[in-house]
């Protein structure tokens, strides 16, 4: 089930992942970590995520989508 917030997964996340689509491959490295950190930190507000099991726990995945970053442009 993508797309969901999961609070059970989110407590065993043992990594994190960013895809960013091509349409962003010109943005700095800076800025790309930015948005990174700040989807990471709020996860249930992210437009495209999704955990993938893993023998430790869950990777939480969370593509980069255009409602994303209007949302974080202001923060």
């Amino acid at each position: 089930m993508s797309n969901v917030f999961d609070p059970y997964r989110e407590a065993l996340v043992v990594e994190q992942h960013t895809i960013w689509p091509d349409a962003y491959e010109d943005w700095s490295t800076t800025d790309r970590q930015r948005i990174e950190s700040l989807l990471h930190a709020s996860p249930a507000e992210a437009a495209d995520l999704d955990y993938v099991r893993q023998h430790t726990g869950f990777a939480r995945v969370i593509t980069v989508t255009p409602a994303d970053l209007e949302r974080l442009s202001v923060a």
